[in-house]
């Protein structure tokens, strides 16, 4: 007998029907609560914002100093943020967000869904979520253009499901500003055709030397600030992103997850990456597209294979990576 067979079978008997329905209300319970079930702390300093920036980190601290330096110049006061540590509880995080004023959230399992989702529920009067990763260097402008943007588009012919910003090192965003900046004959000779396109084959996700042309070597691409300046600079652009994006840097409504039912929590993994196919995912099947604010440019530190190479890149030139 096929499983839609006995469902019908037992729907006729009474007893049979009233015990499936208890049974799958509590499996469905048991989801739901692993959603949000941790052991760790949250510090909440919110000021009941209806804008929440989560900044997830804990694991590239040589990196904090000009991430969260740039965090502090640029978020507006009207956005409530929360850092986020998977697995860990960091003093030195924790100092930090006692000086400026931003909730902390550590949560003893390492899940990267988990700690997002809890970080989101525990935020009740946000309507808007922005998440960042702690590669991830902002730059002026960037919650403003980001907001404006979102607005903008939920107006016009898309049922938006995700912002996001151009990003250099990024299957999308490298191939934009190449073009911007006339270098695409010049990437093609050092490297290899660019395409729209994400994935461990292209040399844009896997190749450090990628990531530190797009960070200044060679001279070839100016600073960070300087490409939001140009790209600032000209007319409003936003298009619909037609490949996997990685979702570093994001704006999205706080509905759109919740239609989602938040991120799926496996509890014998850290989730890393899990986000990123479940968002993605949600957003092609719902029409709900992923839309690149083609005004505001971030910098993206590197994708995993270029991390070492990249380390190293930045410990030599951490001046292209400061406020210029």
């Amino acid at each position: 007998m096929s499983l839609s067979a006995f469902k019908r079978k037992i729907k006729k008997n009474i007893l049979f029907k009233n015990a499936y329905f208890w049974l799958k209300e509590r499996h469905d319970k048991r989801i739901e609560d692993n959603k949000f079930r941790y052991t760790g702390q949250l510090i909440d300093r919110s000021k009941g914002s209806d804008k929440l920036c989560i900044v997830l980190a804990g694991y590239k601290g040589y990196l904090s100093e000009n991430v969260f330096g740039r965090i502090k110049a640029y978020i507006p006061s009207d956005i409530d943020v929360c850092v986020i540590t998977s697995g860990l509880f960091s003093d030195d995080i924790s100092k930090m967000c006692e000086q400026n004023g931003w909730s902390y959230l550590s949560t003893k399992e390492n899940n990267v869904c988990l700690v997002q989702n809890i970080a989101i529920k525990s935020h009740p009067a946000a309507k808007y979520i922005y998440k960042l990763d702690e590669d991830i260097f902002v730059t002026k402008g960037f919650f403003e253009k980001m907001m404006e943007a979102f607005l903008r588009e939920q107006k016009g012919e898309y049922r938006v499901g995700v912002i996001a910003p151009l990003l250099p090192v990024n299957g999308y965003g490298h191939l934009k500003i190449l073009k911007e900046l006339d270098l695409v004959a010049k990437y093609t000779e050092m490297f290899e055709k660019p395409v729209y396109a994400a994935g461990a084959d292209r040399k844009i996700e896997n190749d450090p030397e990628t990531a530190k042309f797009f960070w200044g070597k060679g001279g070839f691409v100016p600073s960070i600030d300087k490409l939001n300046e140009i790209f600032s600079s000209k007319e409003y652009a936003c298009s619909a992103c037609a490949i996997r994006f990685s979702i570093g840097a994001i704006l999205f409504a706080k509905e759109t997850v919740e239609q989602m039912g938040y991120f799926t929590v496996e509890r014998d993994i850290s989730g890393m990456g899990d986000d990123e196919v479940e968002l993605c995912t949600y957003c092609m099947l719902q029409s709900r597209p992923i839309m690149v604010c083609e005004n505001t440019v971030v910098g993206h530190f590197s994708f995993g294979p270029q991390t070492a190479g990249m380390k190293e890149y930045y410990q030599q030139n951490k001046e292209l990576f400061g406020i210029s």
